[in-house]
């Protein structure tokens, strides 16, 4: 089977929401931060771009979060929008809490967490790096 892991690309901010999100799940990246400036035929990028994250990986429970920054020289665009959200799966309710309101602190909350009507415990939130977010707690988890 597949293992699917969601990357995120940044506008020059890359290393700070990892650092972020680093601060929020703990763990180290995965082989540290890569530059663009490491890679090779990047001689002739500006100064600030080879700065650039080019790879960054953090163990979140058994999976990877990994991003990377877009090369604006390069011709590389970002559009921030809510067709991608990471969905977390927490242990528990006070987990779930713990990591809506540290990721949601100075974002946008869209659905505060609440118990819904199909038996969990959800909220969605875009973070203050734009990325979109939904934590989903279920009771049921505990009975397995």
């Amino acid at each position: 089977m597949a293992k699917l892991n969601p990357y995120l690309n940044f506008d020059g901010t890359a290393e700070e929401a990892f650092n972020f999100y680093k601060s929020v799940f703990g763990g180290e990246f995965v082989g540290g931060v890569m530059r663009m400036g490491d890679a090779p035929g990047t001689e002739n990028l500006p100064e600030d771009e080879k700065r650039r994250v080019m790879h960054v990986a953090l163990p979140v429970g058994g999976d990877l979060l990994m991003a990377s920054d877009i090369v604006p020289s390069m011709g590389h665009k970002l559009t921030v929008g809510n067709n991608n959200y990471i969905s977390i799966f927490p242990e528990s309710r006070e987990e779930a809490d713990r990591l809506f309101g540290a990721l949601s602190q100075g974002g946008t909350v869209e659905m505060p967490m609440a118990d819904q009507f199909w038996g969990d415990y959800f909220g969605s939130f875009q973070d203050q790096f734009g990325v979109y977010w939904m934590i989903n707690y279920s009771a049921r988890q505990e009975s397995k």
